[in-house]
């Protein structure tokens, strides 16, 4: 009597079932290592770009947005916001912002791509504190010149609303504007250069 029909049969059956569990085995290594090379989310907030949508910010308002651990302001600034900057050009230590962190497609004195919508790194040049949004006129405890802008309650430091410093300020200058661009009209991606959008 021969067993070589029950022997190839179980021949096929073990080689299926190894090749099975084998092919598992690889794809249950693979996964993990695979995931290894995605960043971390540690890493994409180190660096990966944000996605800030500001069509709820009205005329006059900031929201502030994270980006690589730092606070990052937008305001969507008014005609009257606008108007004032020239007004106070003279005041400024750096009013074409030629000393400061920004890129090459902003305007140098809007300091923006849109005149309307200001992006700015919310940290004082100084020593590194969140200034205050003061959008106010002329408050009591900022002075009757004052025409809105951000004020640093650590030493003091003065900004208008182009993030430009003030003249005789303990911040060396202006408050620094990220790489930016829009994706749509109401969508700003932060960490993203517009000439590269």
């Amino acid at each position: 009597m021969s067993n070589d029909g029950v022997n190839a049969g179980r021949r096929r059956f073990l080689v299926a079932a190894t090749s099975v569990v084998g092919a598992a085995g690889a794809v249950g290594a693979a996964v993990p290592f695979v995931g290894s090379w995605l960043p971390s989310a540690k890493a994409k907030a180190a660096g990966a770009p944000v996605k800030v949508n500001i069509s709820k910010v009205e005329a006059g308002q900031q929201i502030i947005a994270e980006w690589r651990g730092q606070p990052v302001f937008i305001v969507r600034r008014t005609e009257e916001i606008l108007a004032n900057l020239p007004k106070i050009h003279d005041r400024m230590a750096d009013p074409e912002s030629k000393a400061s962190v920004q890129p090459t497609y902003v305007d140098p004195v809007s300091r923006s791509i849109k005149p309307e919508i200001l992006v700015l790194v919310g940290i004082c040049t100084h020593l590194g504190c969140s200034p205050s949004f003061r959008p106010e006129v002329a408050p009591a405890d900022l002075g009757a010149e004052w025409v809105g802008g951000y004020f640093c309650p650590c030493h003091g430091s003065r900004y208008d609303l182009a993030g430009r410093v003030y003249k005789a300020q303990p911040a060396p200058i202006n408050l620094p504007v990220p790489p930016y661009s829009y994706e749509t009209d109401d969508v700003i991606i932060v960490g993203v250069d517009q000439e590269k959008a």
